[in-house]
């Protein structure tokens, strides 16, 4: 089995984690580096992560996060976030791409203007796009996070607008999702089996 489906195949999503080994700041640092090279519409990377570690911050987000204990357990718990507004960001998130010659100037404009039309009169599609790019972040980090040997649980059962509240985020950053990331402890279960390929794929 290639390294990419080993990882894909053993993920887990955690209950259990080690809580005497902790992530450096250098190591969480290199989780979003990877977590940000997921794919987004025009290149928008329309996404922010708040690294949640301190014991004080984690029992912020505790009660928010409906008690959860591995919200305490876990090393850190990202609040994954998805942007609005991602036309008015476009143009300086993808000048590095028109700058190192994969797109011309044509297509920088073309792009820019197109995204414009998009998104600026539609929140419901900027919305959208949020938690499309939000949700892609998060399952790149989930993945990044196997590789290194850590283990890690997607979470949408928090209070959207009180960790907007408590944790200062702007009126353009929607909390997708919490990913607690941490070492593994002694009780996680294994991988559930999954459905069978025939009942979810269809040729067409």
């Amino acid at each position: 089995m290639s390294g990419i489906a080993e990882v894909i195949k053993s993920r887990i999503s955690a209950n259990s984690y080690d809580t005497e080994r902790q992530l450096t700041d250098q190591q969480i640092a290199e989780l979003i580096d990877l977590a940000t090279h997921a794919p987004s519409a025009f290149n928008l990377q329309n996404w922010k992560f708040l690294a949640v570690r301190s014991t004080e911050a984690k029992a912020r987000l505790l009660p928010l996060a409906f008690g959860q204990q591995k919200i305490m357990d876990a090393t850190v718990t990202f609040i994954v976030c998805g942007t609005l507004k991602p036309h008015e960001t476009l143009p300086a998130a993808l000048k590095p791409t028109l700058d190192a010659g994969i797109i011309d100037q044509a297509i920088y404009d073309m792009w820019v203007g197109a995204a414009q039309g998009m998104y600026q009169e539609n929140p419901q599609l900027q919305r959208d796009e949020a938690i499309r790019s939000g949700s892609l972040a998060a399952m790149t980090l989930m993945l990044a996070a196997k590789g290194h040997g850590l283990v890690s649980t997607p979470m949408i059962g928090f209070d959207q607008a009180a960790v907007v509240k408590e944790f200062a985020l702007s009126d353009v950053e929607i909390p997708v999702m919490l990913v607690t990331v941490g070492y593994p402890g002694a009780t996680n279960w294994p991988q559930k089996p999954r459905k069978a390929v025939n009942d979810v794929l269809l040729f067409v």
